[in-house]
């Protein structure tokens, strides 16, 4: 995917949840439909559920959003995939034929959801990749700097060795889902600042972002090369890492190395106050989830001038070249600054982390 970021820094924005380019740049590949008022519905589909941070993050703020844009006239429509490109297809093409008026789309599967993508074209709806960049005629896409995402895993990982490891550092490599594109990115931006740097001793490609697999991954890696011949490894996210972690565990690691991370989940913030886990990449989601309401809700009522001030960024695809754009930042969360965060984002309470197990801890590291 080329990329031309502008966007700026984030700002802090604090959020409760419930369950659940160039100005007139903007690629109407749809065909025409009348501007609808507040009585509208967002299709909303999501890719898996191994992540916890769809249904307790995205779709909540996603849902919200389009409910303040439409004075609570607006419906949000919620699907989640499974993993199961079959599946999304299903879920894409009910959509379609009950005729939502917009499509958030982060797809299962970015190449196999192409048909639905034209079809969606062909009945007039417009269609905005969320999170991941699907194939075929989108409209737009919202979603973090995902190269960025692996530069920032890259840089914490050379910052937690150091020079202490002399010099042939070794890393293991546990990649996100071949099928996802942005795994790809979290990969090219990562070895951009590794390659060079360290000895890549095993790199693997994780279907699905298995916790399992990627447990099974680093079993494999240990076994290899031995548990005392890691310097570091890279988790294309907290859920793998989670695995990791078992793996390492179960070949009697006690002092565990670096370990990469991303999403913020709880429990990974967690696995960060008590060493298990270096780092994890924190997405503020209200940043990426309202950009995209904010964008399908006045797609949909013909804003076209608002639209193209939210997507000045642009990007390719492998079918389309130029897509508008939104390529949120990210932020490097470890011990330093969970406080300043994801706390004081009000993503979690300290109550909320500092739990029994990880009382002691928290205090060891201030978290108070």
């Amino acid at each position: 995917m080329r990329r031309i970021a502008i966007s700026t820094a984030a700002s802090t924005i604090a959020f409760s949840l419930a369950g659940c380019s160039a100005l007139n740049a903007w690629q109407d590949t749809t065909s025409s439909r009348t501007a609808k008022g507040n009585d509208i519905t967002v299709g909303v589909l999501m890719p898996e559920k191994t992540n916890v941070r769809y249904a307790e993050f995205d779709c909540p703020i996603i849902k919200k959003k389009v409910a303040e844009l439409t004075k609570n006239q607006g419906e949000t429509i919620y699907e989640n995939a499974g993993s199961d490109a079959s599946i999304q297809n299903s879920q894409m093409r009910k959509m379609i034929d009950e005729r939502v008026d917009v499509i958030l789309l982060d797809a299962v599967d970015s190449h196999l959801i192409t048909p639905m993508v034209k079809k969606a074209k062909a009945a007039g709806i417009p269609v905005i990749a969320y999170d991941r960049l699907a194939e075929g005629p989108i409209n737009a896409y919202i979603s973090f700097d995902n190269e960025l995402v692996g530069e920032v895993q890259g840089r914490a990982l050379l910052e937690a060795i150091g020079s202490s490891t002399g010099t042939s550092p070794t890393v293991v490599m546990v990649n996100g889902s071949p099928t996802d594109p942005n795994a790809k990115m979290f990969k090219t931006g990562a070895l951009s600042e590794l390659s060079d740097k360290m000895t890549i001793t095993k790199n693997y490609d994780t279907d699905g972002y298995s916790p399992k697999l990627a447990q099974s991954e680093m079993t494999d890696a240990i076994k290899a090369i031995g548990k005392d011949n890691i310097t570091a490894v890279y988790s294309a996210n907290d859920a793998m890492a989670g695995g990791i972690v078992k793996a390492l565990e179960n070949a009697g690691v006690t002092k565990f190395p670096p370990i990469t991370g991303q999403d913020a989940e709880l429990t990974a913030v967690q696995r960060i106050v008590t060493g298990e886990q270096y780092m994890t990449v924190y997405k503020r989601y209200a940043d990426e989830a309202e950009v995209a309401a904010e964008a399908a809700v006045m797609k949909v009522q013909g804003m076209s001038i608002q639209v193209d001030a939210l997507t000045l960024d642009r990007v390719d695809s492998p079918t389309n070249k130029n897509i508008p754009a939104r390529l949120v930042p990210v932020i490097s969360l470890t011990r330093s600054n969970i406080k300043s965060t994801v706390v004081t984002d009000g993503l979690y309470t300290v109550d909320q982390i500092c739990t029994a197990t990880y009382r002691a801890a928290c205090d060891a590291i201030g978290l108070k």
